[in-house]
């Protein structure tokens, strides 16, 4: 985990960053210094088994290893007594809502970029279970991701593409536990819509995301009852909306909504 402090006297609140699947906290130094800039101090960190933090590299055993290390940032984060935003994108979006539904914790806001919770092309059922007996006997064989092609791109910006290509830190392959993991995670975060706090959410969604499935996160916002919910769909956006060429539109919109509840 790091901490950065906002320059300003007054500082407004603290954001708490949780990425997503394969990647690690330094991709998202563009948007920390726009937190910054705008007055909230940052936390970010990397994800068991992901970054710098990858004793076992694309593996866990539980999906409650995620949820113990987010509720560590946001215990760090309210020794601040500032209000506080928990934002997550992907993988990071789900391990939001599977730690708040799990918890009693309550943010002043919740993010969701792009949340996880349903993959657009997933591996067919009768595939699963074929390996599922893996899963059980050797739950740390990893099988490679498929990084490269049209149908698979995260973003349009091409600067962003040919630096992942070179970063040693991105994760290349997943172990079964990984993704049998992720899956069960998906299905309790439908499951257990009632533990989540009534606290006001904003989701950005990417309108053309080749990741994530664009139908479920609505789903999952359309069900799930809050006072204050919000939806935001960016037409022709690529999986991370933050990483997108229009990136600085995004994040001033998602300021200008936040601003009321902080």
């Amino acid at each position: 985990m790091w901490v950065w402090k906002t320059a300003l006297k007054v500082p407004k609140g603290v954001i708490v960053i949780v990425h997503g699947a394969g990647e690690h906290h330094g991709r998202y130094e563009w948007l920390k210094r726009q937190w910054l800039k705008a007055g909230y101090h940052v936390i970010l960190g990397d994800l068991p088994g992901q970054g710098k933090n990858a004793e076992h590299r694309g593996h866990v055993d539980s999906f409650n290893e995620y949820i113990v290390t987010l509720r560590k940032w946001i215990d760090k984060a309210r020794t601040f007594k500032l209000p506080y935003v928990v934002f997550g994108h992907s993988l990071g979006g789900l391990v939001v809502i599977r730690t708040l539904q799990e918890s009693r914790l309550r943010p002043d806001a919740v993010v969701l970029s792009s949340p996880c919770l349903g993959l657009k092309v997933p591996p067919p059922s009768w595939l699963k279970k074929a390996v599922s007996p893996f899963n059980l006997f050797v739950p740390r064989f990893r099988i490679p991701i498929k990084r490269s092609g049209e149908n698979v791109l995260a973003t349009h910006n091409k600067e962003i593409l040919e630096r992942d290509a070179l970063d040693p830190l991105i994760v290349k392959k997943i172990s079964l536990r990984w993704y049998f993991e992720l899956d069960l995670a998906m299905e309790k975060a439908f499951q257990r819509m009632d533990r989540f706090p009534d606290v006001p959410l904003f989701i950005l969604q990417a309108g053309n995301d080749k990741i994530v499935d664009k139908t479920k996160v609505y789903e999952w916002f359309h069900k799930i009852q809050l006072r204050n919910k919000q939806y935001k769909e960016w037409p022709g956006f690529y999986h991370e909306v933050f990483n997108e060429p229009e990136r600085d539109v995004v994040f001033h919109y998602l300021l200008h909504k936040l601003t009321p509840f902080l």
